[in-house]
């Protein structure tokens, strides 16, 4: 993104593992990620979607579940609307800066079924993106580009490695504290894969007993 001539993308960045590990991809970066891979801007914008609650994640009276990801159930860690907020976002940056991709951190594999997690949701979002903006309708909008919407965690941990990632500067429990947790769903899913990467000591203490 140094050469103004150069293509440009945005790259929508949690700090967790997949979103890092797709903007590495994409020769991007976050706060955490900056100083490995660089970055041309960085914006960091509040988006309070706490203030109506309406999930674990983000209702401090709702227990986040330690049960496990249950087949065809939405577990109570879905954030209603997020990732829809998020792209919005992310697309109204592309376009005004001229972006040809958004980068996305999403996974349809390894995850808790959520639905703005899946193949179809970003298809029908591309297709409303290339509608709703000047850019789309010119036929130069941004392309949403979710490199491990298909991938497995530990594939996603492998490929992080090998993009020297800072996996550890990463943030993927779904809890509070200063410490992962190591049993929500999410730090479960993240724990076994780096496992069974090689690098049990990069998960968290409880995911290492």
């Amino acid at each position: 993104m140094n050469d103004s001539a150069a293509p440009t993308a945005i790259a929508l960045l949690s700090g967790g593992l997949d979103s890092a590990t797709a903007a590495a991809l994409a020769m991007e970066a976050a706060t955490a990620v900056a100083a490995t891979l660089g970055l041309a801007e960085h914006h960091t914008i509040s988006v309070n979607l706490a203030a109506w609650g309406g999930s674990s994640l983000t209702d401090g009276d709702l227990v986040i579940p330690t049960g496990g990801v249950r087949s065809g159930e939405i577990p109570s860690t879905y954030v209603p609307g997020r990732n829809t907020v998020f792209i919005a976002l992310g697309l109204s940056l592309a376009e005004a800066r001229g972006a040809e991709r958004l980068v996305l951190g999403v996974n349809a594999v390894d995850y808790s079924g959520y639905p703005d997690c899946r193949p179809d949701y970003l298809e029908a979002f591309q297709v409303l993106a290339d509608l709703a903006s000047k850019a789309g309708r010119e036929g130069r909008g941004a392309r949403l580009w979710a490199p491990l919407v298909h991938w497995s965690k530990t594939r996603i941990v492998q490929e992080a490695l090998r993009l020297n990632v800072p996996i550890a500067s990463t943030w993927s429990c779904y809890s509070g504290g200063s410490e992962p947790c190591g049993l929500c769903d999410s730090c479960r899913i993240r724990d076994a894969a780096l496992i069974e990467a090689g690098r049990a000591d990069l998960a968290s203490t409880a995911g290492r007993r």
